[in-house]
């Protein structure tokens, strides 16, 4: 067995992401974006309501009852908010769909002591920038629901005026193209085109906004925007807490003195990744000793059944896992299983 290609398996560990077998490290995450203090640092990062806000005034604006995770705006009742862990679209046998984390936070360019305007917000933490549907389609659909389920049942007295802009946040960690990490994008509605005179308010079409979050999957590299590259350090290391600085970065952006709740949250889903990234280590090393095991068998002219039996009894594994392991590293003759 060459050094190059274990040093290769080791540094692909290293950089390990979250897969679909580590609920526990995801729904870590996720309940990492129920704090205050965690939204307050993405907004202030995306929203341009929030320029020139305080993370300590932002935390002011959200309303921290309305933070949910797990909800549907259900299609046939579109202004019935249903919160728990088995929400779907009901209606027309829709496929299960749930916002991640969802929350109304104060607009304060357009609030005075008298009205109050909300914008309605959801995150959604992506293991992998293409899940098998585009990212930006499907959050512009979870924006026209989040919009349309502000309005009880339409009849020729609605009010749409009432209608308050949503937002949809979401943040991507890994399968970015290399030259498309730590990039943000936003899409929003927009009066592209006006003939005679006119002059359309913003703030009366200003409804939907769609932020793209990329991160990658190696060590972070900075932006030039200040308030854009806090809040990019921070997502990276809370989307990979198995590295070194997890706890340092996240310090750095939040003072725990006044929330021991959220330290133990974020100390939990530290010792969480480092236990999974451990486990893995543990599985490359293995992975490289049955590699070995493989190739000094055909070395020495053993016979493929010889090769398995050894590989079940140095690394005291079962026959299908050793099976496995001569899948991946041998020769595959055409007789072979």
């Amino acid at each position: 067995m060459g050094n190059d290609k274990m040093q290769g398996s080791m540094e692909v560990l290293n950089f390990f992401q979250i897969t679909e077998g580590m609920e526990g490290l995801d729904h870590a995450s996720k309940e990492l974006y129920k704090n205050k203090e965690v939204l307050a640092i993405i907004l202030k990062g995306v929203a341009r309501e929030f320029e020139g806000y305080s993370y300590k005034e932002i935390m002011g604006f959200i309303e921290a009852d309305s933070i949910t995770t797990g909800e549907d705006v259900s299609p046939g009742r579109t202004n019935t908010r249903i919160v728990g862990d088995d929400k779907e679209y009901a209606a027309l046998n829709e496929k299960l769909s749930l916002f991640d984390t969802k929350f109304r936070v104060i607009n304060p360019g357009l609030s005075d002591g008298e009205v109050i305007v909300n914008l309605h917000v959801d995150v959604e933490a992506q293991k992998t920038y293409r899940p098998g549907y585009l990212i930006e389609k499907r959050g512009i659909y979870y924006l026209a629901r989040e919009l349309s389920a502000q309005l009880s049942l339409v009849t020729e007295h609605t009010d749409y005026g009432c209608l308050e802009k949503c937002y949809s946040i979401w943040v991507c960690r890994d399968n970015v193209p290399e030259d498309e990490r730590f990039s943000i994008s936003f899409m929003e509605m927009s009066n592209t085109r006006n003939f005679g005179k006119c002059n359309p308010v913003r703030e009366n079409y200003d409804l939907l906004t769609l932020v793209i979050i990329r991160l990658g999957d190696k060590v972070f590299h900075g932006i030039e925007d200040k308030g854009k590259n806090d809040m990019m350090e921070f997502l990276h290391a809370v989307m990979y807490p198995h590295r070194g600085n997890f706890l340092d970065t996240v310090k750095k952006h939040i003072n725990f003195s006044d929330n021991e709740e959220l330290w133990k949250e974020v100390g939990h889903m530290s010792g969480l990744g480092v236990s999974i990234r451990d486990e893995c280590l543990e599985e490359g090393r293995t992975e490289g000793r049955a590699e070995g095991i493989i190739e000094s068998g055909y070395d020495f002219g053993l016979s493929e059944q010889d090769i398995l039996a050894r590989l079940q009894k140095k690394l005291q594994i079962t026959l299908e896992q050793a099976e496995g392991y001569m899948k991946m590293f041998g020769k595959q003759p055409e007789n072979f299983l």
